[in-house]
């Protein structure tokens, strides 16, 4: 595994060692050792998810105020265009975004620390998504911050209007949100 810089350090884009040939590809996708090496992030996940979108849905920004989570992405159909937002007020990055394209294609996986929002554009035809997060879904806690909030200034990369959940359609602007301290 090799680390990929983003624009905000605590996010970490991870590039797996592929091994390939013919007759398919072979790659480990997690080792807890390996990971708290490489990144310094002795992290514990607790749940799996997995979620297939068609192209153009947008899921996000989330995150949950209590009870924050750490999260684990990746693709293993299609592509996405996955951002993580710094919504910790005491960060000199607060309110700065980052984004990576992830895909089956390139297998990167981003860390997303609790303490930010995430979402992702599904940019292929359709998307499955997976992650692992460092605490349970807890919905009383689950917070959305606004996709195209223009204080955040995010490029989703899209032409097409994003479909979105009727929850993600009353995200809040970051000017209104409950953030971390």
């Amino acid at each position: 595994m090799q680390i990929v810089p983003t624009s905000l350090p605590e996010v970490i884009c991870i590039e797996p060692k592929v091994f390939g040939d013919a007759r398919g590809f072979f790659f480990e996708s997690f080792n807890a050792r390996a990971f708290a090496q490489l990144t310094g992030v002795d992290a514990h996940f607790v749940q799996d998810n997995h979620s297939k979108s068609a192209q153009h849905v947008l899921r996000g920004l989330h995150y949950q105020i209590r009870h924050p989570q750490g999260k684990l992405v990746r693709v293993t159909a299609g592509a996405v265009f996955d951002v993580a937002v710094d919504i910790r007020k005491s960060s000199p990055r607060f309110g700065q975004w980052t984004g990576a394209v992830l895909s089956a294609d390139n297998k990167r996986q981003l860390w997303i620390p609790p303490g930010f929002a995430h979402g992702f554009v599904v940019l292929s035809e359709s998307a499955e998504f997976l992650y692992k997060t460092t605490d349970y879904w807890m919905p009383e806690h689950e917070r959305c911050l606004l996709w195209n909030d223009a204080a955040l200034g995010i490029d989703w990369g899209i032409d097409a209007a994003p479909l979105l959940s009727d929850k993600d359609k009353l995200g809040k602007p970051l000017a209104d949100a409950e953030t971390f301290d």
